[in-house]
């Protein structure tokens, strides 16, 4: 399905966002693949049960047996008999700035993947396609880390205190009048964690009484600070607006169940980019119906600051909308910025607030003064307030790389979920199979992926996912593009039947789609 949005009404910009749908044939073979891989394993367990089965590898280690079972009959199932056989393509160590490029230390595994040994080796140079460096800001060098390190020697690396005792540096005042002004609101507060920002402030804001309304492909960070707050919890789905607006209709109308009251407060949460499909949320639409309605609005702009928008100052920007417009704006330092931490801005009112009743604010130790001035510099670099344009050069250079990237994918043939401006690029593998082989395959090319499946996306929609950075130049780009063309042709995963057809004289921003024969 292609959405081209192009609305004078809501929409300054057109708005294209491909999910293609996956190929019946495709989508059987992977249901029959997992379905062979848990017939063998429940057989198997059978028959070692029996003592026929000799083959002992996705079993407990002796070890482990006398302790109390950590999963539920199945999670440990899952985790033996599937999840054991890719385990190497995730928490793979590296040894080296996470930038465009990075080292890796080689492990093997001589029991399966239940255990890794080092085998002393480095792997240099692996093009990094994986880490949310969006703006190339994850260096070693260069005035950020100059300034951090400044920073360092004068205040040290911890601050042994919560905001609110003896941790309120002046270095945290200047970050949170600066986030302020670089999102346009009238306050901010920022947190040491990106995901704490979210699970310890949403139960701030809301609780018994009230109604959350949470698109279903949401942040586990949102998903738990939703589930602690008390309040009653509603999913639509994924950027449907019509969804959205019937749960609206519904919870006006009919109020809290069994009682009839109307809800003490409605609260819509969103992302900018979610980080799994690629998708940019439609904006415009959810502040049109949070207004209609008298409801709230919580951004979650994780992976949208700095990466959305003419100035990088995220999704808002992007669709050219009022900051104002936004009741929460939240997001996170751990991204764009290459550092740690998380923010919340809004109006005064909301941020004073927080500061006395976020668990965030009262119990967690203060922000690491290195981490404070590099997220500091950062910004201003963002800004151009540090004398030079790198930092809009990085934002512009990030938004070319997304478009060409994503353009050589679908020409190649790929399925590629997602927004054509999003840094976030998924590319569909469908077969647990092939999980595990393009993640080696990828690395035996020193390009470094993530793979991701079942059960952090739905059993028939495994996937690789790239983030593209700044940083990356043209002839890595070039590099990646060329291997995973050649693993593509090797595991033979160019399912899409509407392959972009590449024109030498078409301009860089223009799409062009022709059906292929199947």
């Amino acid at each position: 399905i292609n959405h081209i949005v192009h609305n004078g009404g809501l929409y300054k910009r057109p708005f294209n966002e491909a999910f293609e749908e996956t190929p019946m044939l495709v989508a059987v073979l992977t249901y029959v693949g997992y379905g062979v891989l848990t017939l063998f394993g429940y057989l198997r367990d059978f028959m070692r049960q029996w003592k026929i089965e000799k083959c002992q590898n996705a079993t407990e280690r002796e070890e482990q047996k006398d302790f109390v079972p950590l999963y539920q009959d199945f999670e440990n199932f899952y985790n033996r008999n599937l999840y054991m056989r890719i385990r190497d393509s995730w928490n793979r160590p590296i040894c080296s700035v996470p930038g465009a490029k990075v080292d890796m230390m080689e492990r093997v595994s001589h029991d399966y993947n239940w255990t890794f040994t080092y085998t002393g080796r480095v792997i240099k140079d692996i093009i990094n396609m994986g880490s949310y460096n969006y703006l190339g800001f994850a260096q070693n060098a260069g005035p950020c880390q100059e300034a951090a390190a400044k920073v360092l020697s004068q205040y040290g690396a911890g601050v042994c205190s919560t905001r609110q005792e003896m941790g309120n540096l002046d270095k945290h005042e200047e970050l949170e009048k600066l986030v302020a002004r670089f999102l346009g609101v009238e306050s901010a507060m920022a947190y040491g964690m990106g995901f704490a920002t979210n699970s310890m402030n949403i139960p701030a804001l809301v609780g018994k009484g009230c109604l959350i309304l949470s698109d279903e492909l949401n942040h586990a960070s949102l998903v738990l600070g939703a589930r602690l707050s008390g309040a009653t919890i509603r999913i639509f789905k994924h950027n449907n607006m019509q969804s959205l607006e019937k749960l609206l209709k519904d919870a006006i109308v009919h109020g809290q169940p069994r009682t009839r009251r109307p809800w003490k407060k409605i609260l819509i949460l969103v992302e900018g980019i979610y980080s799994m499909e690629g998708s940019i949320v439609r904006l415009p639409e959810v502040i049109a119906l949070k207004k209609k309605y008298k409801s709230y609005l919580y951004l979650d702009e994780a992976h949208s600051i700095g990466a959305l928008g003419p100035s990088g100052r995220g999704v808002v920007e992007y669709f050219g909308l009022n900051p104002e417009d936004v009741d929460v704006m939240m997001g996170t330092f751990t991204k764009s910025f290459g550092a740690a931490g998380g923010y919340i801005g809004g109006k005064k009112e909301l941020i004073d607030y927080l500061r006395t009743y976020s668990h965030s604010a009262v119990y967690a130790t203060s922000m690491s003064p290195p981490v404070v001035e590099q997220i500091i510099t950062s910004v201003k670099c963002i800004m151009g307030e540090d004398g030079t344009t790198i930092g809009r050069a990085r934002v512009q250079q990030l938004a070319e790389n997304t478009r060409y990237f994503r353009r050589r994918l679908k020409e190649m043939g790929f399925i590629i979920y997602g927004n054509e401006d999003s840094p976030v690029v998924p590319l569909m593998l469908y077969m647990p199979a092939k999980i595990g082989a393009f993640g080696r395959e990828m690395l035996k090319r020193n390009i470094g992926v993530v793979v991701v499946g079942f059960p952090a996306t739905p059993i028939i929609e495994s996937r690789a996912r790239f983030c593209l950075s700044a940083a990356h130049t043209k002839e890595m780009l070039d590099t990646a593009l060329k291997e995973i063309n050649e693993v593509g042709d090797l595991l033979q995963l160019k399912y899409s039947r509407r392959r972009l057809v590449p024109l030498l004289d078409r301009p860089f921003d223009e799409t062009t789609y022709e059906e292929t024969e199947d």
